[in-house]
């Protein structure tokens, strides 16, 4: 095949005006194609540095966290922005999972995550969870999505 033949064009990159701001130089989402890439996504508030779940010292250390709001949180982030890039939760195809504490915090996750995604007229999309030493912000989970647009499959 011709590689000449092949092409991605990157046409858009999304900024949710509903979503919590990223916390660095990078947009919500990037469409390639039919595919659309969620940068990491977590449980943030938009408009402030609340992050629902959270309880900080006077020093920003957490105290303590409730890993099901925050999952819930973001789950709604991630919906949020998928429909404002255009896509639907079922359009999801591949979840990337970041935990801070895999032992503790992935049972509740991993239930959370069936009632999310499993079921009839659900996605099952692939999935990868990590579990790593810390994330940007003082939370327990991220999330990065990847969601097929095209309506071919």
């Amino acid at each position: 095949m011709d590689t000449n033949s092949v092409r991605f064009k990157l046409s858009n990159s999304f900024e949710s005006s509903r979503a919590p701001e990223p916390v660095g130089a990078f947009p919500h989402a990037k469409r390639v194609g039919d595919l659309l890439f969620l940068s990491g996504i977590g449980p943030r508030v938009r408009g402030n540095k609340e992050i629902p779940g959270v309880t900080l010292d006077a020093d920003g250390k957490i105290l303590g966290y409730d890993i099901e709001t925050q999952c819930r949180t973001v789950f709604e982030n991630v919906r949020v922005v998928l429909e404002d890039a255009g896509a639907t939760w079922n359009d999801i195809v591949d979840v990337t999972v970041f935990l801070t504490d895999m032992k503790k915090d992935f049972p509740i996750y991993n239930r959370l995550y069936a009632e999310h995604f499993a079921g009839a007229g659900k996605p099952n999309p692939t999935r990868t969870t990590v579990e790593v030493t810390a994330l940007p912000t003082p939370i327990a989970i991220e999330l990065k999505v990847i969601a097929n647009t095209g309506r071919g499959d």
